[in-house]
C-alpha cells in the first residue's frame, strides 16, 4: 500500500510538473506547429498562389534540376539537401565553379522555412517566393540568369504540360513563376516533432531529461530570441554582450543595423555547423558561446549538456522525398556553361 501511494504522488507531482512547464513554455511565446492538418494549411498556404498537389510536385522536379543553373551541375538541392537537416554540412556555401560564398556564409535549413518571418541571414526578403528567386541569380550561387531559367523550363515539352495543369492552359512560364513553383514545394517542408507533441499537449512526448533541458532553455533566457514556431527565423542584435569568437571569418556583419536572423533551433542537431559563417561543430560549444555574447551569461557544461538534451526533441519527422522523374533535355534546352 505504500509503495502505491509512493507512485501515486510521483505520478501526480510529474504530472503537475509538465503543467507547469507547459505553461511556462507557452508563456515564453513557445508555440507548436499544429497537430491539424488544415490549421497547418492556413499556416503554410500561400493565398496569392494557393497549394495544390501538382503544384508542389511540380516544385519537386524544379527544386532538384540541375539544369535551372548556369553549369547544369547545382540544383536547390544542392545547398538545401533535404537527406539530411535541409542545409549543406559546410562552413560556407559552394556554389558555381566550386565558388565559396564570398561572405562567408552557409546555406540555412530550408526545413520549416515557411515559418521564418526573414529569409537570408540579412533579412532582405520576408516571403519564401521571393527567396527562392535569389539563388538561382546568384553569381556564386546557380549563377544564371531569369532568361536561362525560363528558357530551361520551355525548351521541354513536359515542363510545359506540367505548368498548364498546375496553372491552367494560358499560364505564363517565367522566371517569378518558377520561382513561385518551388517556393510552393518548399512550403510543405514542415517537420513537426515529439516537441510539438508536448506543446500540444501529450505531456509525456518528452523524455525527464528533455523536459529538464526545455526548462533550462527557458530559464537561461535562450527564449528571447528562439521563439514562435520556428524557434528562429527573426532579425535581431548580434554581439549584443560580447563579440562573436570568429566575427572576423567573412566580413558579414548584419544587415544595415547590424541585425541579423536568428536561425531556426528545428532539426539543430542535423545542421553543423553552427553560426552564420559556421565556426563550430558541437552544439555544446555553439550553446555556451551563444550565452556570452548574446545573454551575458556563463553557460555550465551541465546546463549546455542539458539544452542540448532538449535539442533532440526538435529532430522533425520528415516526410519521404522521392526524387522526382525529370523531362528530358531536347535541342532548345541551354547548354551547360562552365565559365
Amino acid at each position: 500500500m505504500y509503495t502505491k501511494i509512493l507512485l501515486s504522488a510521483a505520478i501526480i507531482t510529474s504530472s503537475l510538473s509538465a503543467s507547469d512547464l507547459l505553461s511556462d513554455a507557452k508563456k515564453a511565446d513557445l508555440k507548436p506547429i499544429p497537430s491539424d492538418k488544415k490549421e497547418l494549411l492556413k499556416l503554410i498556404d500561400n493565398p496569392k498562389n494557393p497549394i495544390t498537389d501538382r503544384k508542389i510536385e511540380l516544385g519537386k522536379k524544379l527544386y532538384f534540376d540541375p539544369r535551372l543553373s548556369k553549369s547544369g551541375f547545382i540544383s536547390c538541392n544542392s545547398c538545401h539537401n533535404l537527406s539530411e537537416g535541409g542545409d549543406d554540412g559546410i562552413p560556407a556555401a559552394i556554389g558555381h565553379m566550386w565558388t565559396a560564398n564570398p561572405h562567408h556564409l552557409n546555406s540555412p535549413t530550408v526545413y520549416n522555412s515557411v515559418f521564418f518571418a526573414s529569409q537570408f541571414w540579412d533579412g532582405r526578403d520576408p516571403h519564401l517566393e521571393a527567396q527562392a528567386q535569389g539563388p538561382m541569380q546568384a553569381a556564386p550561387e546557380m549563377s544564371a540568369t531569369p532568361e536561362h531559367v525560363a528558357g530551361v523550363v520551355t525548351s521541354m515539352p513536359q515542363y510545359v504540360a506540367d505548368f498548364k495543369g498546375a496553372y491552367g492552359k494560358d499560364v505564363k512560364i517565367t522566371f517569378e513563376k518558377i520561382a513561385d513553383t518551388i517556393a510552393t514545394f518548399e512550403r510543405t517542408l514542415v517537420t513537426p516533432s515529439a516537441y510539438d507533441d508536448f506543446l500540444n499537449g501529450k505531456k509525456n512526448a518528452l523524455t525527464k531529461a528533455q523536459k529538464d533541458g526545455l526548462r533550462t532553455f527557458i530559464d537561461k533566457g535562450c527564449v528571447s530570441c528562439h521563439n514562435g514556431i520556428a524557434l528562429g527565423g527573426e532579425m535581431n542584435a548580434f554581439n549584443i554582450t560580447g563579440t562573436y569568437k570568429f566575427q572576423d571569418v567573412g566580413d558579414f556583419k548584419g544587415d544595415a543595423n547590424g541585425m541579423v536572423k536568428v536561425p531556426t533551433l528545428r532539426n539543430i542537431t542535423q545542421t553543423a555547423p553552427y553560426f552564420h559563417n559556421g565556426q563550430f561543430w558541437e552544439l555544446k560549444d555553439a550553446i555556451k558561446e551563444m550565452g556570452r555574447i548574446q545573454l551575458g551569461t556563463d553557460i555550465s557544461d551541465a546546463e549546455a549538456a542539458s539544452i542540448e538534451e532538449f535539442f533532440k526533441a526538435l529532430e522533425g519527422r520528415k516526410d519521404p522525398v522521392v526524387l522526382p522523374q525529370l523531362p528530358a533535355s531536347t535541342s532548345t534546352t541551354p547548354k551547360p556553361d562552365l565559365k
